[in-house]
């Protein structure tokens, strides 16, 4: 009989492997543009274009990477051990990311850019899909799924958290008034604290849910993939998912510095934003005890989209703003807690219905769009920024340049996030037809 129970200290292990994900992550998100801007000197258009191709070129192995995981015969299983092997490798790609020379010309300093972004978001992918896929084989129990996941993205919002607080500080204190050097220091301190939680991370975890390889060739896999029709759905819930996180993360440095006036305020908005996705992540394990997660998903999207919408309107006061980005953030965390427990689902429907397990396939391409989420956001950002008139360490901008960086930030990921209520309408995996799916494949698993 399968074991579907995990322990604590497993799940807590295996959030160690997104916090140090997200050490290094949420640095990208939401310091590297205003980082290669205002720091490096870099043209906010060029970022935003770099951010487009490097991603997207990103995106495009996602499906190979997967397509490898799935393959990967160890004594460890197939997903663990690339925690092993990519530790080091992906601590050494976020260190070189905000190490670009001083010393370089303009155009240096762009080629240096594009390629140590590039080599980072590689090793991100090489890790982070083994890591995604794991999730889905630790255990196949809903309930057990939820609580991984929770604890999952409590542990990242920390990493986050203690990522994005430090950053600065420890810039300023390490490099004092040389801001390269003090970014590069900083970010070769939380590059070593990610490593050593992967590694934690392979040590106390196992994978349960363990499927012969029933698999043919890549293209084939592509093509069974794309008759799941609920991995079509998921797909456009992560576009948006992910739409409303980076576009808004992305804008918020900038709406704290030239539409609030003060950069200051910029940690009392991020702490907002931290808790509330710590929040977020612990409600919604509670939403889902008594209720649909589907459903709960849906009512959480509304609430963000029209809140996020909604500050917009709101007047210019940093009283009522912080609270606000709690809200917003935890409502917004607790549909990505639960949008992860559905890519697991889609796996396990694939299962059930094609007869062969396809984790780390269907999440490196869950993994691809999100990365092309990530691109298009992040230039759209960029572009926005630069077509708007936008001038960097400017004491104030132009009227047009405020009303896009305001908007970035509120309308945009409001917008996205009721696009992903409207999508639930073909989402079919509810708890119900999980519980279906899962009684189906044991009966078989009996008949066997």
């Amino acid at each position: 009989m399968m074991i579907t129970k995990v322990t604590r200290k497993e799940k807590i292990s295996y959030g160690l492997g997104d916090m140090a994900s997200h050490i290094g992550l949420d640095n990208v998100i939401i310091f590297l543009t205003f980082y290669y801007t205002d720091v490096v000197g870099l043209p906010a258009a060029f970022v935003g274009t770099m951010f487009l191709l490097a991603r997207t070129a990103d995106a495009i192995i996602d499906p190979a990477m997967g397509y490898m995981a799935d393959r990967t015969r160890s004594r460890w299983g197939k997903f663990r051990p690339w925690m092993l092997w990519l530790a080091l490798p992906f601590g050494a790609s976020c260190l070189l990311t905000y190490a670009v020379p001083e010393s370089l010309d303009m155009a240096g300093k762009m080629i240096f850019a594009s390629v140590s972004y590039t080599f980072m978001m590689l090793m991100y992918t090489a890790i982070n899909i083994p890591y995604c896929s794991m999730g889905a084989v630790i255990t196949p129990d809903n309930d057990e799924r939820i609580a991984l996941q929770s604890w999952r993205f409590f542990l990242a919002t920390l990493g986050g958290a203690m990522s994005t607080f430090f950053m600065m500080p420890l810039a300023e204190y390490l490099g004092g008034a040389d801001k390269l050097a003090g970014y590069r220091w900083a970010m070769a301190i939380m590059a070593g604290v990610a490593v050593i939680m992967f590694w934690v991370c392979f040590a106390n975890t196992r994978e349960r849910i363990k499927a012969p390889a029933t698999h043919n060739n890549y293209l084939s896999e592509l093509r069974d993939l794309l008759r799941n029709d609920q991995w079509r759905v998921v797909a456009v819930l992560v576009l948006t998912n992910i739409g409303f996180g980076v576009i808004r993360l992305g804008a918020m440095m900038y709406f704290v510095t030239y539409y609030l006036g003060n950069a200051a305020y910029f940690m009392w908005m991020l702490a907002a934003h931290i808790l509330g996705k710590a929040a977020g992540s612990v409600l919604a394990k509670r939403l889902t005890r008594n209720a649909n997660k589907v459903r709960m998903f849906g009512y959480c999207s509304v609430l963000a989209g029209v809140l996020s919408i909604g500050l917009f309107f709101a007047p210019k006061s940093v009283i009522l703003l912080v609270p606000m980005t709690f809200i917003v953030s935890t409502l917004y965390q607790a549909t990505t807690t639960l949008m992860w427990v559905m890519m697991a689902d889609v796996a396990d429907y694939g299962e059930w219905r094609q007869g062969k397990r396809m984790d780390g396939i269907i999440f490196s391409t869950f993994l691809a769009v999100l990365k092309l989420g990530m691109a298009l956001s992040g230039a759209i950002v960029g572009w926005t920024l630069g077509f708007s008139g936008y001038v960097a360490n400017a004491p104030e901008q132009v009227p047009l340049a405020t009303y896009c960086i305001v908007a970035l930030f509120t309308v945009v990921p409001g917008l996205l996030s009721l696009a992903a209520f409207v999508t639930l309408r073909w989402y079919r995996l509810d708890d119900h037809t999980m519980q279906e799916i899962n009684l189906s494949k044991i009966q078989s698993i009996v008949k066997g």
